[in-house]
């Protein structure tokens, strides 16, 4: 039984070469009449139009895990850009900072050297280390002493007017007191007509006290004051202030005389020193105008 089962079988099943045979010139035929006629064509596309959804369904994880690396590698590019701008932006600001301190430093030095050129006698420029925190004392420490000659009493201005004066000399620093500092008082004249009188600092950087002027003294609103020479101390013919008040007060024997130092004394960054030795007729000349002084308080 079982024989003669599979020998119905071989004569009903075609050999595999056959089946082979009968595929190739099957599609031989197939491909003769695509190309010679086209017949094919609408076959073809009937079955990639049946195949595309399955083709969109298999690609779309492959498409979707490419566009979120793509939008996260995207997002970290334009994260690091900005912080790179940003910066840049910083690094930038700050330049431009430190570019308008030096172009102001420059002009300051510029104006400085504009002036030395009208200062008679040697100079030299030295720059403010600190301040004083006293509100009420205007002392300032500057970057030279003693090895660099500086002396007590040294004359101290900046390219608008007389500053102060040195008080005390270290060998690398030194100590000087503004004008403006109430303890101060400075010998000046009136540049319009010789007058003159003390200056007092009064604890205010736009503020000069002139005291002894009696109520007919010759002074106005808007008159240079400049330093007298008298004492030995400041060399003459450097601009203090400015009058700005003059007010005459009836029955009393002085006038309220205020003036505005020349000099920014609380902006100052740069200054020079003066190297002025007294002659011998300056003394004289301030004992005389003391007395004069004196004559006029009595």
């Amino acid at each position: 039984m079982a024989g003669s089962y599979k020998k119905s079988r071989a004569t009903k099943t075609p050999a595999l070469g056959l089946r082979v045979l009968a595929l190739v010139v099957l599609s031989i035929l197939l491909m003769l009449l695509d190309r010679r006629n086209g017949h094919l064509d609408a076959v073809r596309q009937t079955i990639g139009a049946a195949v595309y959804p399955l083709q969109i369904t298999v690609d779309a994880p492959s498409r979707l895990w490419n566009r979120m690396r793509d939008g996260s590698a995207s997002r970290n590019r334009l994260r690091l850009e900005n912080s790179r701008l940003q910066i840049e932006s910083l690094v930038s600001k700050g330049q431009i900072q430190e570019l308008a301190a030096l172009r102001a430093e420059n002009d300051r030095l510029r104006a400085l050297l504009d002036a030395r050129e009208r200062v008679r006698g040697e100079v030299r420029v030295a720059e403010i280390m600190s301040v004083d925190a006293n509100p009420y004392r205007h002392n300032i420490v500057l970057d030279i002493g003693r090895r660099d000659d500086v002396y007590d009493g040294q004359t101290i201005i900046d390219a608008n007017g007389v500053v102060g004066q040195v008080i005390e000399t270290g060998l690398f620093t030194s100590q000087a007191i503004l004008i403006s500092d109430p303890d101060h008082a400075l010998p000046v004249e009136v540049n319009r007509n010789g007058l003159r009188t003390i200056a007092f600092g009064t604890g205010a950087f736009d503020r000069l006290d002139l005291p002894f002027l009696p109520n007919n003294a010759d002074i106005r609103s808007g008159d240079l004051l400049v330093t007298s020479g008298l004492g030995g101390a400041f060399p003459p013919g450097y601009p203090v202030a400015t009058v700005g008040m003059v007010n005459r007060i009836p029955q009393e024997p002085f006038a309220d005389v205020v003036a505005t130092p020349a000099a920014a004394l609380n902006q100052v960054r740069e200054v020079m020193l003066i190297w002025h030795r007294p002659s011998a007729a300056e003394p004289e000349a301030a004992e005389t105008a003391a007395a004069g002084e004196e004559d006029e308080r009595r």
